[in-house]
């Protein structure tokens, strides 16, 4: 597997020629995002003049955590429309394209990766604490109040 992919302009057929491989581009310094294997290229490289343009297909695989559940699981970051275009130096004719894979496919990478579209994610236990302060009221009956009610109105009635 090349370390790079480099583009040699001046050896490009005046049609365009594809470009096919394997790089290690993308390899990220990340908990949950761990590539494994290079960036496969399919590209087709045009010279228009001092104008390079390189359009085609990346993909590498990578192990991610779904963020519903916690769990590692194998997925292919695809991209379909690659596309970079720029103009080659007269002093030197080779085109240096790594950077523009690596972040052609970190862009591509899910936001909120999901190991399947079903996944229920972490189940929850969700306990309510208890809370003893109401248990003081268990032992009130409403027959008291009643009581000392008739006995407030009694009492108002004699002194009124």
């Amino acid at each position: 597997m090349e370390e790079k992919l480099i583009i040699d302009a001046s050896r490009l057929d005046p049609e365009g020629e594809d470009v096919t491989g394997e790089v290690a581009a993308v390899d990220l310094d990340e908990e949950f995002v761990k590539p494994f294997g290079g960036v496969r290229y399919r590209l087709r490289a045009q010279l228009f003049g001092n104008e390079l343009l390189v359009r085609g297909h990346l993909e590498q695989d990578f192990t991610l955590v779904c963020s519903r559940c916690g769990r590692d699981f194998d997925d292919t970051v695809h991209v379909d429309d690659f596309t970079m275009s720029c103009t080659v130096a007269e002093n030197s004719s080779e085109v240096d394209l790594t950077e523009d894979v690596r972040e052609s496919i970190i862009l591509a990478l899910p936001s909120y990766p999901v190991c399947a579209e079903a996944c229920p994610g972490i189940s929850q236990k969700v306990e309510i604490p208890r809370d003893d302060r109401w248990n003081a009221l268990d032992g009130l009956s409403v027959g008291e109040k009643k009581t000392k009610e008739e006995r407030s109105s009694k009492e108002k009635r004699k002194n009124g």
